[in-house]
């Protein structure tokens, strides 16, 4: 996928092993992010904020990203306040931003619904 991933695409992939992967390029990155509205690059990770109207709320969606993240072997990071969650991704085993970064953004997204 070195093209701009279609979000479905993206919702259709699998992670991959991190294995002999590099980081993207912030110019891949910043391509990458075109089609996830609401994501932004901040270091070596991309980050995006959601929110909810109640905790309970809050608390289904972090249980649903925690199984996207066992299913696809690939873990944010999570901050959880009330009604809110930031959710965060980044490949440490490539030192920056992977396609799997993204993968599990775009399937982080179709699991949202505020």
């Amino acid at each position: 996928m070195n093209a701009v991933s279609t979000v479905a695409q993206l919702l259709a992939s699998r992670c991959e092993s991190r294995k002999h992967q590099s980081p993207l390029t912030p110019d891949a990155v910043a391509r990458q992010l075109q089609a996830l509205p609401g994501w932004s690059s901040r270091g070596n990770a991309i980050e995006r904020e959601f929110t909810f109207p109640d905790y309970r709320r809050t608390i289904a969606f972090v249980n649903a990203v925690a199984d996207l993240a066992e299913n696809e072997d690939h873990h944010p990071e999570l901050t959880v306040g009330y009604g809110k969650v930031r959710v965060s991704y980044g490949t440490h085993d490539v030192g920056g931003i992977s396609m799997n970064d993204f993968i599990c953004a775009a399937k982080t997204d179709a699991i949202y619904a505020p």
